[in-house]
């Protein structure tokens, strides 16, 4: 049985991941821990500094770093990025200028097909500024209501990859492209006057989208990384490789914000907002969270 050399110590002061971000925390303890593979790995307890002591943890050496100047950028560099994906404020004349528009632009919207390309406006948009890096303008939060079961799943799937390093086996059948496809399929039986079935195909192309290029920036735990870069040489879209797990983390942490973001008018977000719901109600149904 193999084993691994501990490289912190008690007490040391280290940078530890949590979610995305690194944060300033202190070994606790130490112990070795037999994996699956019979190989005996380190393990670590730490304290996050100003954290209440119920979130201490028990963390594999991959959430740890050393407390150097390199490590300390890195920190920085992560803050910043995090924060330049949050939307930024302009004057309030531009927003209102910006909604006049909007507003005379929704008027003119009488017929489904006016709505789908509207839809279709909201994922273009979003595309642009990614490839642009834009500054985007802040709008009233999007909240997403996420049904309960779903919410206890995304907390054991945080729990399975941060504490016990068990990642999610890949390729993952279904995979989101085949779980957006069934949904797609069972939805045209449902369609509404506001949903058309040209409406819903630009909303599950849209998901599609997001999700390739949410996932690599903003959807990974720290110890999914290496599993990231391996499958990339694949040349695989994430959406053909990954599951439900982390098309759940794409509605629960991206989507809010990515909404947000969009300039467009209130009646197409909650168009969006209606059909997101009913794909994640769909995930619940269907049992793609089990």
């Amino acid at each position: 049985m193999s084993k691994r050399e501990f490289n912190f110590d008690k007490d040391e002061r280290v940078l530890c991941y949590h979610g995305l971000l690194l944060y300033e925390a202190k070994i606790i303890n130490v112990e070795r821990r037999v994996e699956e593979s019979e190989e005996e790995r380190p393990y670590y307890l730490v304290h996050y500094k100003g954290w209440k002591q119920t979130w201490d943890e028990w963390v594999s050496d991959e959430r740890v770093l050393k407390w150097t100047d390199t490590n300390l950028q890195k920190q920085q560099q992560l803050k910043e990025m995090h924060a330049r994906r949050k939307p930024s404020s302009r004057s309030s004349s531009s927003i209102s200028r910006q909604d006049s528009e909007v507003r005379g632009r929704t008027r003119q919207r009488d017929s489904s097909a006016d709505k789908a390309r509207a839809v279709g406006c909201v994922f273009m948009d979003t595309q642009s500024r990614w490839e642009q890096e834009e500054e985007s303008v802040r709008r009233s939060e999007f909240k997403l209501p996420i049904p309960e079961l779903l919410k206890g799943h995304l907390v054991d799937d945080w729990e399975n990859v941060t504490k016990n390093h068990q990642l999610v086996p890949l390729p993952r059948t279904p995979s989101v492209s085949e779980i957006l496809q069934q949904y797609f399929h069972g939805a045209r039986g449902r369609l509404t006057p506001t949903r058309d079935d040209e409406t819903l195909q630009l909303v599950v192309d849209g998901i599609k989208l997001y999700f390739d290029k949410s996932l690599g920036s903003s959807l990974l735990y720290n110890p999914e990384r290496k599993q990231y870069e391996d499958l990339q040489a694949t040349q695989k879209a994430p959406s053909d490789v990954y599951g439900i797990e982390h098309l759940l983390r794409l509605f629960a942490v991206q989507m809010p914000s990515l909404m947000s973001q969009s300039n467009v008018d209130t009646e197409t977000l909650s168009l969006l907002k209606g059909s997101f719901f009913d794909f994640l109600r769909y995930c619940h149904d269907g049992g793609f969270s089990k």
